[in-house]
Protein backbone atom coordinates (compact mmCIF):
# COMPACT_ATOMS: atom_id res chain seq x y z
CA UNK A 1 0.00 0.00 0.00
CA UNK A 2 1.09 3.67 -0.74
CA UNK A 3 -0.12 6.40 1.39
CA UNK A 4 -0.13 10.14 -0.38
CA UNK A 5 -0.34 13.29 1.23
CA UNK A 6 -2.72 15.47 -0.25
CA UNK A 7 -4.49 13.05 -2.96
CA UNK A 8 -6.56 15.53 -3.86
CA UNK A 9 -4.28 18.75 -4.64
CA UNK A 10 -3.28 19.31 -8.12
CA UNK A 11 0.00 17.10 -7.91
CA UNK A 12 -1.81 14.73 -5.72
CA UNK A 13 -4.39 13.80 -8.07
CA UNK A 14 -2.08 13.10 -10.97
CA UNK A 15 0.17 10.76 -8.90
CA UNK A 16 -2.77 8.77 -7.65
CA UNK A 17 -3.91 8.48 -11.45
CA UNK A 18 -0.29 7.46 -12.52
CA UNK A 19 -0.41 4.91 -9.30
CA UNK A 20 -3.62 3.12 -10.37
CA UNK A 21 -2.54 2.68 -13.84
CA UNK A 22 0.19 0.87 -12.82
CA UNK A 23 -2.02 -1.28 -10.34
CA UNK A 24 -0.17 -0.25 -7.26
CA UNK A 25 -2.40 0.10 -4.61
CA UNK A 26 -3.51 3.51 -3.24
CA UNK A 27 -4.63 5.05 0.18
CA UNK A 28 -5.15 8.82 -0.42
CA UNK A 29 -5.23 10.65 3.12
CA UNK A 30 -7.18 14.17 2.40
CA UNK A 31 -8.09 16.78 4.57
CA UNK A 32 -11.59 17.22 2.53
CA UNK A 33 -13.16 13.62 1.90
CA UNK A 34 -15.95 15.74 -0.25
CA UNK A 35 -13.52 17.50 -2.64
CA UNK A 36 -11.31 13.62 -2.96
CA UNK A 37 -14.31 11.86 -4.11
CA UNK A 38 -15.50 14.62 -6.75
CA UNK A 39 -11.16 15.33 -7.58
CA UNK A 40 -10.71 11.44 -7.98
CA UNK A 41 -14.19 10.04 -9.15
CA UNK A 42 -12.50 8.70 -11.94
CA UNK A 43 -10.35 6.24 -9.90
CA UNK A 44 -12.57 6.31 -6.76
CA UNK A 45 -13.35 2.47 -7.01
CA UNK A 46 -9.61 1.56 -6.81
CA UNK A 47 -8.43 3.58 -3.93
CA UNK A 48 -8.66 3.96 -0.31
CA UNK A 49 -9.96 7.24 0.48
CA UNK A 50 -8.95 8.47 4.24
CA UNK A 51 -9.19 11.57 6.22
CA UNK A 52 -6.58 12.95 7.53
CA UNK A 53 -4.51 15.99 8.70
CA UNK A 54 -1.05 16.63 8.59
CA UNK A 55 -1.46 19.25 12.04
CA UNK A 56 -3.15 16.69 14.05
CA UNK A 57 -0.98 13.35 14.47
CA UNK A 58 -3.30 11.44 15.49
CA UNK A 59 -5.13 11.15 12.53
CA UNK A 60 -2.02 9.96 10.68
CA UNK A 61 -1.11 7.21 12.63
CA UNK A 62 -4.04 5.01 10.90
CA UNK A 63 -3.58 5.98 8.21
CA UNK A 64 0.18 4.02 8.25
CA UNK A 65 -1.19 0.71 8.58
CA UNK A 66 -0.23 -1.42 5.78
CA UNK A 67 1.87 0.65 4.48
CA UNK A 68 5.30 0.24 2.62
CA UNK A 69 5.95 3.94 1.28
CA UNK A 70 4.80 7.31 2.09
CA UNK A 71 4.78 10.09 -0.58
CA UNK A 72 4.23 13.51 1.00
CA UNK A 73 2.62 16.52 -0.84
CA UNK A 74 0.71 18.28 2.05
CA UNK A 75 1.67 21.83 1.76
CA UNK A 76 0.64 25.39 1.35
CA UNK A 77 2.05 28.20 -0.39
CA UNK A 78 -0.42 31.14 1.41
CA UNK A 79 -0.73 31.43 5.29
CA UNK A 80 -4.18 31.85 6.66
CA UNK A 81 -5.19 31.67 9.90
CA UNK A 82 -4.00 29.05 11.77
CA UNK A 83 -3.13 27.08 8.61
CA UNK A 84 0.83 28.68 8.81
CA UNK A 85 3.93 27.60 6.87
CA UNK A 86 5.50 26.37 10.19
CA UNK A 87 2.49 24.88 10.99
CA UNK A 88 1.40 22.94 7.66
CA UNK A 89 4.80 23.06 5.55
CA UNK A 90 7.57 22.45 8.38
CA UNK A 91 6.24 20.88 11.50
CA UNK A 92 2.96 19.09 8.92
CA UNK A 93 6.04 17.52 6.88
CA UNK A 94 7.58 16.29 10.54
CA UNK A 95 3.87 14.90 11.99
CA UNK A 96 4.14 12.73 9.17
CA UNK A 97 7.56 11.55 9.02
CA UNK A 98 7.37 10.84 12.90
CA UNK A 99 3.92 8.83 12.25
CA UNK A 100 5.79 6.82 9.62
CA UNK A 101 8.63 5.97 12.02
CA UNK A 102 6.17 4.55 14.38
CA UNK A 103 4.86 2.31 12.03
CA UNK A 104 8.16 0.62 10.84
CA UNK A 105 7.44 2.54 6.98
CA UNK A 106 11.01 2.70 5.61
CA UNK A 107 10.46 4.88 2.25
CA UNK A 108 9.37 8.36 2.38
CA UNK A 109 8.93 10.25 -0.57
CA UNK A 110 8.96 14.10 0.15
CA UNK A 111 7.56 16.94 -2.08
CA UNK A 112 9.83 19.32 -1.43
CA UNK A 113 10.48 23.07 -3.38
CA UNK A 114 13.17 24.56 -5.95
CA UNK A 115 14.96 26.76 -4.09
CA UNK A 116 13.95 25.76 -0.30
CA UNK A 117 16.05 26.43 2.24
CA UNK A 118 15.74 26.69 5.98
CA UNK A 119 18.70 29.44 6.67
CA UNK A 120 16.65 31.96 3.53
CA UNK A 121 14.58 34.56 5.04
CA UNK A 122 11.52 34.18 2.85
CA UNK A 123 8.89 32.55 5.14
CA UNK A 124 7.63 29.82 2.25
CA UNK A 125 10.68 28.53 1.25
CA UNK A 126 12.45 28.60 4.74
CA UNK A 127 9.53 26.75 5.90
CA UNK A 128 10.37 24.05 3.30
CA UNK A 129 13.97 23.54 4.00
CA UNK A 130 13.22 23.15 7.25
CA UNK A 131 10.74 19.98 6.37
CA UNK A 132 13.56 18.85 3.86
CA UNK A 133 16.36 18.66 6.52
CA UNK A 134 13.93 17.23 9.25
CA UNK A 135 13.07 14.78 6.56
CA UNK A 136 16.79 14.27 5.96
CA UNK A 137 17.70 13.69 9.33
CA UNK A 138 14.95 10.71 10.02
CA UNK A 139 17.06 7.92 8.98
CA UNK A 140 14.42 6.92 6.49
CA UNK A 141 14.70 6.14 2.60
CA UNK A 142 14.17 9.34 1.38
CA UNK A 143 13.71 10.86 -1.77
CA UNK A 144 12.98 14.58 -1.95
CA UNK A 145 11.84 16.43 -5.42
CA UNK A 146 12.61 20.08 -5.61
CA UNK A 147 10.24 21.34 -8.64
CA UNK A 148 10.56 24.56 -9.96
CA UNK A 149 6.74 25.97 -10.56
CA UNK A 150 4.33 23.20 -11.64
CA UNK A 151 1.44 23.42 -14.21
CA UNK A 152 -1.43 21.75 -14.90
CA UNK A 153 -5.51 21.83 -14.94
CA UNK A 154 -5.25 22.64 -10.80
CA UNK A 155 -2.36 24.75 -10.39
CA UNK A 156 -2.37 27.89 -8.41
CA UNK A 157 0.25 29.95 -10.63
CA UNK A 158 -0.16 29.62 -14.28
CA UNK A 159 -3.87 29.44 -13.58
CA UNK A 160 -4.06 32.51 -11.35
CA UNK A 161 -2.81 34.31 -14.04
CA UNK A 162 -5.62 33.07 -16.60
CA UNK A 163 -8.40 33.58 -13.77
CA UNK A 164 -6.77 37.61 -13.52
CA UNK A 165 -6.62 38.45 -17.30
CA UNK A 166 -9.88 37.46 -17.16
CA UNK A 167 -10.88 40.13 -14.61
CA UNK A 168 -8.46 42.70 -16.35
CA UNK A 169 -10.24 43.28 -19.85
CA UNK A 170 -7.87 46.27 -21.36
CA UNK A 171 -4.36 46.20 -19.14
CA UNK A 172 -2.61 43.43 -17.22
CA UNK A 173 -0.17 44.57 -15.08
CA UNK A 174 3.24 42.42 -15.22
CA UNK A 175 5.00 42.35 -11.45
CA UNK A 176 8.41 44.74 -11.58
CA UNK A 177 10.29 44.63 -14.74
CA UNK A 178 8.85 40.77 -15.77
CA UNK A 179 12.26 39.38 -15.85
CA UNK A 180 11.67 36.73 -12.90
CA UNK A 181 12.79 33.31 -14.30
CA UNK A 182 11.03 30.11 -14.21
CA UNK A 183 11.44 26.90 -15.16
CA UNK A 184 7.48 25.23 -15.48
CA UNK A 185 7.10 21.96 -15.23
CA UNK A 186 3.50 20.14 -16.38
CA UNK A 187 1.86 18.22 -13.25
CA UNK A 188 1.66 14.89 -15.16
CA UNK A 189 5.67 14.50 -15.97
CA UNK A 190 6.60 15.10 -12.02
CA UNK A 191 3.84 13.09 -11.04
CA UNK A 192 5.48 10.21 -13.73
CA UNK A 193 9.06 11.02 -11.71
CA UNK A 194 7.58 10.07 -8.81
CA UNK A 195 5.61 7.40 -9.17
CA UNK A 196 9.13 5.99 -10.85
CA UNK A 197 10.72 6.94 -7.70
CA UNK A 198 8.54 4.74 -5.25
CA UNK A 199 11.02 1.40 -6.30
CA UNK A 200 13.50 3.34 -7.54
CA UNK A 201 16.77 2.44 -4.75
CA UNK A 202 18.91 5.11 -7.20
CA UNK A 203 17.03 7.81 -5.65
CA UNK A 204 17.40 7.26 -2.13
CA UNK A 205 18.87 9.69 -0.39
CA UNK A 206 18.87 12.36 -2.93
CA UNK A 207 17.31 16.05 -3.67
CA UNK A 208 16.17 15.79 -7.25
CA UNK A 209 15.78 18.98 -9.17
CA UNK A 210 12.71 18.80 -11.63
CA UNK A 211 11.73 21.68 -14.40
CA UNK A 212 10.53 22.01 -17.52
CA UNK A 213 12.18 22.36 -20.74
CA UNK A 214 12.52 26.10 -21.19
CA UNK A 215 13.17 28.67 -18.67
CA UNK A 216 10.74 31.22 -19.33
CA UNK A 217 10.42 34.77 -17.59
CA UNK A 218 7.71 35.81 -16.23
CA UNK A 219 6.85 37.76 -18.86
CA UNK A 220 6.84 35.47 -21.08
CA UNK A 221 4.32 33.10 -19.07
CA UNK A 222 1.89 35.55 -19.38
CA UNK A 223 2.03 35.99 -22.80
CA UNK A 224 1.89 32.24 -23.58
CA UNK A 225 -1.52 32.21 -20.84
CA UNK A 226 -3.01 35.40 -23.19
CA UNK A 227 -2.34 33.20 -26.22
CA UNK A 228 -3.73 30.25 -25.19
CA UNK A 229 -6.88 31.79 -24.45
CA UNK A 230 -7.41 33.87 -27.52
CA UNK A 231 -6.89 37.26 -25.50
CA UNK A 232 -4.99 40.71 -25.90
CA UNK A 233 -3.93 42.70 -23.23
CA UNK A 234 -1.98 45.86 -22.89
CA UNK A 235 1.12 44.67 -20.75
CA UNK A 236 1.78 47.30 -17.95
CA UNK A 237 5.19 46.83 -15.89
CA UNK A 238 4.73 48.51 -12.37
CA UNK A 239 7.01 48.48 -9.94
CA UNK A 240 7.22 46.14 -6.95
CA UNK A 241 7.22 48.71 -4.65
CA UNK A 242 3.39 50.27 -6.05
CA UNK A 243 2.67 46.77 -6.29
CA UNK A 244 3.25 45.93 -2.97
CA UNK A 245 -0.03 47.84 -0.68
CA UNK A 246 -2.63 46.35 -3.56
CA UNK A 247 -0.75 42.76 -2.98
CA UNK A 248 -1.40 43.48 0.76
CA UNK A 249 -5.56 44.63 0.83
CA UNK A 250 -5.65 41.45 -1.77
CA UNK A 251 -4.42 38.97 0.44
CA UNK A 252 -7.58 39.71 3.15
CA UNK A 253 -9.51 38.15 -0.04
CA UNK A 254 -10.38 34.35 1.09
CA UNK A 255 -8.43 33.03 -1.73
CA UNK A 256 -5.92 35.58 -3.00
CA UNK A 257 -4.26 35.34 -5.88
CA UNK A 258 -1.11 36.51 -4.72
CA UNK A 259 -0.04 37.71 -0.84
CA UNK A 260 3.20 40.07 0.62
CA UNK A 261 5.49 37.01 0.84
CA UNK A 262 4.81 35.55 -2.41
CA UNK A 263 5.94 38.81 -4.01
CA UNK A 264 9.22 38.56 -2.94
CA UNK A 265 9.74 35.25 -4.52
CA UNK A 266 9.93 36.44 -7.41
CA UNK A 267 13.33 38.25 -6.50
CA UNK A 268 14.59 34.58 -6.69
CA UNK A 269 15.44 32.45 -10.15
CA UNK A 270 13.67 29.69 -9.73
CA UNK A 271 15.08 27.75 -12.24
CA UNK A 272 16.91 24.07 -12.00
CA UNK A 273 20.64 23.80 -12.63
CA UNK A 274 20.11 19.75 -13.15
CA UNK A 275 16.93 18.70 -14.63
CA UNK A 276 16.59 14.97 -12.88
CA UNK A 277 13.41 14.97 -15.14
CA UNK A 278 15.76 14.12 -18.31
CA UNK A 279 18.58 13.32 -16.92
CA UNK A 280 17.25 10.34 -14.40
CA UNK A 281 14.00 9.28 -15.33
CA UNK A 282 14.65 10.03 -19.12
CA UNK A 283 11.36 11.97 -19.37
CA UNK A 284 10.78 14.23 -22.46
CA UNK A 285 8.95 17.25 -20.30
CA UNK A 286 5.93 18.59 -21.76
CA UNK A 287 6.78 22.32 -23.10
CA UNK A 288 4.68 25.79 -21.31
CA UNK A 289 2.88 26.70 -24.54
CA UNK A 290 -0.01 27.88 -25.57
CA UNK A 291 -2.01 24.46 -27.48
CA UNK A 292 -1.17 22.42 -23.95
CA UNK A 293 -3.31 25.43 -21.68
CA UNK A 294 -6.81 25.10 -23.53
CA UNK A 295 -7.79 23.96 -20.17
CA UNK A 296 -7.81 27.51 -19.46
CA UNK A 297 -10.71 28.65 -21.31
CA UNK A 298 -12.98 27.25 -19.34
CA UNK A 299 -11.93 29.70 -16.71
CA UNK A 300 -14.65 32.55 -16.90
CA UNK A 301 -14.72 36.38 -14.93
CA UNK A 302 -17.30 35.49 -12.68
CA UNK A 303 -15.73 31.74 -11.89
CA UNK A 304 -12.40 33.30 -11.16
CA UNK A 305 -14.13 36.02 -9.14
CA UNK A 306 -16.41 33.84 -6.96
CA UNK A 307 -13.06 32.01 -6.30
CA UNK A 308 -10.97 34.83 -5.17
CA UNK A 309 -13.67 35.10 -2.77
CA UNK A 310 -13.97 32.04 -1.66
CA UNK A 311 -17.62 31.31 -2.84
CA UNK A 312 -16.47 28.67 -5.80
Amino acid sequence: MILVTGASGAIGSELVRRLVAEGQPVRALVHNPAKAVDRLADVRDRIEIVPGNVTQPHTLRPAMDGVRAVVHLVAIAMEKGHATYEAVNTRGTANVVDAAQAAGVRRFINMSQNGADSALPYPFLRSKGKAQDYVAASGLDWTAFRPSVVWGPHDEFANVQARLIKLTPLVFPIVGDGQARFQPVYVGDLAEAVARSVDDEATIGRELEIGGPEVLTYEQIVRRVLAALGARRVLVRVPVPVLRPVVAIMARLPNPPVTPSLLDLLKIDNVVSHNALVEHFGITPRPFSPEHLGYMRRFTAGDSLKRFLGRG
